[in-house]
């Protein structure tokens, strides 16, 4: 007999693994959506959160009362109503407990609730201790009054309530966030007072916008203040769709030159933000900052220093950078997720919420008006056969003594209902006396006077609707205060670029023959006098500021960029460029130039071809450069010379001079602007084939007007000044005039500057 024959499937339910899948799936994404995740609208609590408070009231931890351990709550909870872990549900009863997280704090607790820079650095339930704060009475008031449903705790042994029966929308007073399975809620608290006013605009006038109702609700509240910069139409359509995206900031202060951190974004931590700046000053990307400090008490939950360097610092744009950098700013989400009166989750616009809020609350009010009226009604059934029995006082004791059975004597008797014939039974002897009489006269009237006001309400929609509205004001009034939440419409900060945050001081940058660079502070250093390794010297230098682009220009006429701050320091003897950059196979770095983007230089190959360049065209981030001078097969590039002026073209001349010492000075205008090509002949060169010993183009200046030009011939120094020019002035593209024996062999030709005159 096979094993298949053996078992016994009687009984035994078989479904596919598909469908089996499928339906404990779906079991357990309704459970996470209805009875974890997501708040209902009613109270704006998740279950978890609704056994914690009931159970809290049950033990008598009212806010008037002493507070006990909060292991002793846990206890109750997940024994009577939650039995889940105990770490999730007193975690759960923190977050009530927090003042920065919850706008209305639920929980009243002592000892160790975590802070704001770590929420979870909370003590161990055995230390602390904890009761229900006096906005609780809110959620908790009107329970005993008929105004929920009620249903078994897990065990069936005991009864919980369902809902809540919230007097004001806890749901947008202290917003919810959840994750459930496809869903999530990012409801954002909001104040009391806005809210109230918006309920009661509704109620006025029903057919009222979320337009209208955003004059009231201005949006969020967050417990730790801030800054809400998003548009105040942006926070409309938000309010209109359900769902959307806010940008919150931190607020400050300037004292005495320091800036001073005030309130923080919502769920920013404060020391978070001082690792994050601390972070930058560490890599040297935030020279604007001297010095942070926390000096966050007690009495100021919020208070950062962040010192600048000078007071020059422009205080403005150093925050828009931080805000920008750091968690000072931050985009929170929003989603107006949550389980409707139907049951039902769905994401819902700020007016849905609101009315449908107005329906929970008039049911809740007509089931609590209801039920007092039962109250009443009861009661006065009691008192009118108690008043016939004292009417009847003599008979009544006589019945009582003498029959048997005297409950239904009495009910034949007097037509007592049994109620009232058990009520007369149940009297004590010291309720016989005459006074009892006048005691249950009035308090007939009174009961008599609350049940016509009573019906009255509940047969009358306006009278209903005034009471409501009156308890609104009632419950804003007691627990409203100011906003907290500053709403500015600013735009989004923007990071400062790399340049801006470096110190704008004065470089002087150096390039060796061999192609290492440096930088040296100040411009009043000799690069001749610097030390090179051996077997390499100067090649050349160029005076520009640490928050400037440095570009370098290779024999092929390619371009690159670097941050001036970035290269080394002029204490060392630099670094080789070919191990920041990739210049092509063989080629050799040839000039420095540096200054503001819109300062022109002359670029030009050795064959006498070149033209002017705005600086900014030759910057690139690209580690290959970029092409800018077409140098001929065989030739290299000549040092470049930068243009005097701000302004382009404006009078100057450009002095060139050959390898055999012929020297040509022409005007400069009468050489293009250009991005990159060849450029214009400058100098005549019999040949550009390049053979070995012919003829080159090794050097070139633009001078001022009456700039002189000094000629560097090995150790020696030739000085021309405005006067001494003319001999060698002539069209572009000439040859030019020999130089004077003995100074045929220039190695370089410097500007010879116009000093300003001595004031007297």
């Amino acid at each position: 007999m096979s094993v298949q024959n053996q078992l016994d499937f009687e009984g035994i339910e078989q479904l596919p693994l598909m469908d089996f899948a499928e339906k404990a799936y779906l079991d357990y994404s309704m459970y996470v959506i209805l009875d974890r995740a997501l708040p209902h609208i009613g109270d704006g609590l998740k279950p978890v959160q609704r056994r914690i408070i009931y159970a809290m009231s049950e033990l008598g931890l009212s806010a008037g009362a002493k507070p006990k351990k909060s292991a002793r709550t846990v206890g109750d909870v997940i024994g009577k109503f939650h039995p889940h872990g105990d770490s999730a549900c007193y975690e759960a009863m923190v977050h009530m407990a927090q003042p920065f997280s919850y706008r209305y704090p639920i929980v009243d607790g002592q000892g160790n609730w975590g802070s704001t820079d770590d929420p979870k650095s909370f003590a161990a339930m055995r230390y602390t201790e904890s009761r229900l704060t006096p906005y609780a009475d809110l959620l908790l008031s009107e329970l005993g009054e008929g105004t929920v449903d009620w249903g078994p705790n897990f065990d069936g042994s005991l009864e919980e309530p369902l809902l809540l029966p919230a007097r004001l929308p806890n749901l947008l007073l202290n917003g919810a966030t959840g994750i459930a399975v496809g869903m999530s809620t990012d409801v954002p608290p909001h104040n009391v007072r806005e809210i109230a006013s918006a309920l009661i605009r509704l109620l006025e006038e029903p057919k009222t916008t979320v337009q209208a109702l955003c004059k009231h609700i201005k949006g969020p509240d967050y417990p730790t203040g801030g800054e809400l910069i998003t548009p105040p139409r942006d926070i409309a359509e938000i309010y209109k769709t359900g769902h959307g995206t806010l940008r919150t900031r931190a607020t400050y202060v300037v004292e005495d030159n320091d800036i001073v951190i005030t309130s923080l974004p919502y769920q920013a931590s404060g020391s978070r933000v001082l690792e994050q700046i601390a972070a930058q000053m560490q890599a040297k990307k935030l020279p604007m900052v001297a010095d942070l400090r926390d000096e966050s008490d007690h009495e100021n939950p919020t208070r950062l220093i962040i010192t600048p360097r000078s007071g020059r610092i422009d205080t403005e744009k150093l925050m828009a950078h931080l805000f920008a950098t750091t968690d000072l700013e931050k985009t929170i989400r929003v989603n107006l997720n949550v389980i409707g009166l139907d049951g039902r989750p769905a994401v819902r616009n700020l007016r849905d919420l609101l009315v449908e809020w107005l329906e929970f609350r008039t049911t809740t009010i007509r089931r609590r008006l209801t039920w007092r009226l039962e109250r009443v009604e009861e009661r006065l059934h009691l008192l009118d056969g108690r008043l016939i029995a004292y009417l009847n006082i003599d008979k009544v004791i006589k019945i009582i003594r003498t029959e048997d059975r005297p409950k239904a004597v009495l009910i034949k008797r007097f037509k007592l209902s049994e109620i009232q014939a058990e009520d007369i039974l149940n009297i004590r002897l010291r309720q016989l006396a005459r006074l009892e009489e006048i005691k249950i006269r009035d308090e007939q009237a009174a009961l008599t006077a609350e049940r016509d006001e009573l019906t009255k309400i509940l047969k009358s929609r306006i009278r209903l609707r005034n009471l409501l509205r009156d308890e609104l004001i009632a419950a804003a009034d007691e627990h409203g205060d100011a906003r907290r939440t500053l709403i500015v419409e600013r735009a989004a900060a923007q990071a400062l670029s790399e340049e801006d945050l470096v110190g704008s001081e004065p470089l002087t940058v150096i390039l060796s023959e061999r192609g290492w660079a440096r930088a040296a502070k100040g411009h009043e250093i000799d690069p001749l006098s610097v030390s090179y390794k051996s077997g390499d010297g100067f090649l050349s230098a160029a005076h520009g500021k640490s928050n400037q682009q440095a570009v370098f220009m290779d024999s092929t006429g390619r371009a690159y960029s670097i941050a001036a701050h970035l290269l080394p320091s002029a204490r060392g003897q630099g670094e080789p460029l070919s191990g920041r950059l990739n210049p092509a196979d063989g080629a050799t770095f040839r000039g420095i130039m540096i200054g503001e983007p819109g300062a022109r230089w002359l670029v030009a190959s050795d064959a006498g071809y070149g033209f002017f360049v705005e600086l900014a065209q030759l910057y690139s981030r690209n580690r290959a450069g970029k092409a800018c001078l077409r140098v001929p097969a065989g030739g290299s590039v000549v040092i470049p010379a930068r243009y005097p002026h701000d302004a382009f073209p404006a009078e100057a001349w450009v002095a060139a001079v050959s390898s055999i010492g012929r020297l040509l000075i022409f005007p400069a205008g009468e050489l293009p602007e250009l991005a990159r090509g060849k450029g214009n002949k400058i100098i005549g060169i019999p040949s550009a084939k390049f053979k070995s010993g012919e003829e080159r183009m090794i050097a070139m200046q633009v001078i001022g007007p009456d700039e002189g030009l000094q000629i560097v011939s090995a150790q020696r120094v030739m000085t021309l000044k405005w006067g001494d020019l003319g001999h060698y002035d002539g069209e572009r593209g000439r040859r030019g005039s020999l130089l004077p024996r003995g100074w045929r062999k220039v190695d370089r030709l410097m500007r010879l500057a116009v000093e300003a005159p001595a004031e007297e």
